[in-house]
């Protein structure tokens, strides 16, 4: 089997850094992704903080860039993965961020999720929400993503959005060939279940690249592997867990790139570098 890229997801976008050691501002991203990199991570998949109190996302275009100017001056080999996902139809934010620091590659989702959890009380976690991503948004996304020579990276939280990229193809959205992220684990999503992965690989483009992300505690640990096992790319991080195979708690980024690796290794596959990543996803260098 091909080589596996790990991608570490450093901070998410709501999680408190006042109680999770998640990285929020430049300099703490910079030593987070350089860990992260040492590791084994060819790829980070970054969100942007507001920078008083870390909470909430920023699409200040100079919050982006100095995030990743950081990144870059730490770590020159790194591959950048910027979101993008913003609910509401104004976009203009991510997209101004996009174009501010060319990431190699970037988050796009590609469809519309019913975003709920419920709490064991019998109340919802938050109040029901629609993560909206219509036809239209996304389109707005993929033509700057493409104007800016990123490769895009098909975010699928549910098997509908797994089918519909390849419709996105067909009327001519997607210049090359997608890229998928299987979101599993939301609550309303996909399970992070090893037995739908290769379910999922009947209804991509042939030749695609993939990976699982895998939200959840200890039990997500045997997604990755099923992952590792059918040739997929893995990606975990703060973003997407705080719990280790066996249960422990990660205590921080380079900890859940750890697992990765190990996990890559054990099923026999190398882990690639950066510029091996570099190669086979088709990214030109920004550094």
């Amino acid at each position: 089997m091909t080589k596996a890229i790990i991608t570490c997801a450093l901070n998410g976008v709501l999680t408190d850094p006042k109680e999770h050691p998640v990285p929020v501002t430049p300099a703490e991203m910079a030593a987070a992704a350089r860990r992260a990199h040492d590791a084994g991570a060819a790829i980070v998949h970054i969100h942007y903080r507001e920078q008083t109190t870390g909470r909430a996302p920023s699409w200040d275009p100079a919050v982006a860039t100095a995030i990743v100017d950081a990144i870059r001056a730490a770590c020159p080999r790194i591959i950048i993965n910027s979101t993008s996902g913003v609910i509401g139809p104004d976009v203009s934010g991510p997209l101004a961020c996009l174009r501010a620091v060319l990431p190699e590659i970037a988050a796009a989702n590609a469809g519309t999720l019913n975003y709920l959890k419920a709490k064991k009380d019998g109340t919802w976690a938050w109040p029901p929400m629609v993560f909206d991503n219509p036809v239209e948004k996304l389109a707005r996304y993929l033509e700057v993503i493409d104007a800016i020579g990123a490769v895009p990276e098909l975010e699928c939280f549910d098997v509908g959005i797994v089918r519909s990229v390849r419709l996105y193809c067909d009327v001519g959205m997607l210049k090359r060939t997608p890229q998928y992220n299987f979101v599993m684990g939301v609550a309303s999503g996909m399970p992070a279940d090893v037995d739908l992965l290769p379910l999922l690989l009947r209804y991509i483009v042939p030749g695609s690249p993939w990976q699982a992300t895998c939200i959840g505690r200890a039990e997500i640990w045997s997604v990755h592997r099923r992952a590792a096992e059918l040739g997929g790319h893995l990606r975990s991080g703060l973003e997407d867990t705080f719990y280790l195979p066996g249960g422990g708690r990660a205590t921080d980024n380079a900890s859940a790139v750890e697992a990765l690796a190990r996990i890559a290794v054990e099923v026999g596959r190398d882990v690639a570098s950066a510029a091996e990543a570099r190669e086979m996803l088709g990214l030109s260098s920004r550094s």
